[in-house]
């Protein structure tokens, strides 16, 4: 199995970046992974929320292989404990699936199409932070829940 990131528009904080990079080069031992990044919706001034949501998610879609398997991080999805999410992927992995995608809406969240496209939901808290760091924290979770499955040291029960 490998993992896909997706995400609207490039993270403009060096030392948010610094850190997603960090991340992303420790999970590269346990698992294939990459992180896509979908450019910015130009003239969003011209747009409805709604038209912008429409417009990301077709821009998400494309990004899908007919194979993947889609979960959005969504404010209003599953919540787990660190613990819970690497059971999470412990499950996905034993199902035989090729590609595991995890998605991050743009400002105003997900186009229903993509809702309807999505295996599942999770939210990282019930809490509203930044897309960018979003970006940090479902990585930095994805590393931590490998080393729980590896019984390593890193997650201190």
């Amino acid at each position: 199995m490998t993992i896909k990131l997706l995400a609207i528009g490039k993270t403009d904080n060096k030392e948010l970046q610094s850190l997603i990079n960090e991340y992303t080069r420790r999970l590269g031992f346990y698992i294939k992974f990459s992180l896509e990044i979908i450019p910015d919706i130009k003239n969003v001034k011209n747009l409805s929320e709604e038209q912008q949501k429409q417009k990301e998610g077709d821009l998400i879609i494309s990004k899908l292989s007919p194979t993947d398997c889609l979960i959005l991080l969504d404010e209003n999805g599953k919540q787990l404990d660190s613990v819970g999410f690497s059971s999470y992927l412990q499950k996905h992995m034993n199902s035989g699936i090729k590609q595991l995608v995890f998605a991050i809406g743009g400002p105003y969240g997900f186009s229903q199409d993509v809702y309807n496209k999505s295996n599942g939901k999770i939210s990282l808290s019930k809490m509203t932070f930044s897309h960018q760091m979003v970006r940090l924290f479902i990585i930095e979770q994805l590393y931590r829940g490998f080393t729980i499955l590896k019984n390593e040291p890193y997650h201190h029960r």
